[in-house]
């Protein structure tokens, strides 16, 4: 399947989306420490004491940035999986992996650095598109055999 070179393209897509989304449970960890907010009162023992046992703000949108990433990217992996089997062009196919990657870093930056409008509802739109785009294609693909 490796040869296959849809296939090589959506998993080089797929691994750098899940190292950004370790990267950004790295961050989460990082800000917790370093604003002493921890989610666990055994983290917060640990490390100076229950009052430490609260929410921050930034390890909040952190936290958030590293959920909305599992929301959108695990239905992509699924998605980029099977579109890459139904034979489609490889130009186009990397077209869909390439917009979708780049919508998600630039949708986790803006997360980070608190711009909503309008960059992150744009990045988020616009990664939607090449996921549509392959379940439709999959369900045409598939639509004769079901």
């Amino acid at each position: 399947m490796i040869r296959n070179e849809v296939f090589s393209c959506f998993v080089f897509y797929g691994v750098l989306l899940v190292v950004k989304m370790y990267i950004l449970a790295i961050i989460t960890g990082q800000v917790r420490l370093r604003k002493k907010a921890f989610a666990n009162p055994e983290d917060s023992l640990r490390h100076g004491g229950l009052q430490f046992y609260r929410e921050d703000p930034y390890v909040e949108r952190c936290r958030r940035a590293h959920v909305n990433d599992m929301e959108n990217i695990f239905p992509f992996l699924f998605l980029g999986a099977i579109y890459s089997l139904t034979g489609p062009s490889l130009a186009v196919a990397r077209l869909h992996f390439l917009v979708f990657f780049m919508c998600r870093v630039l949708h986790s930056v803006a997360y980070l650095l608190a711009l909503q409008a309008p960059t992150r509802s744009i990045a988020y739109t616009f990664a939607q598109i090449p996921c549509v785009s392959m379940a439709l294609q999959i369900l045409m693909a598939v639509a004769a055999y079901a």
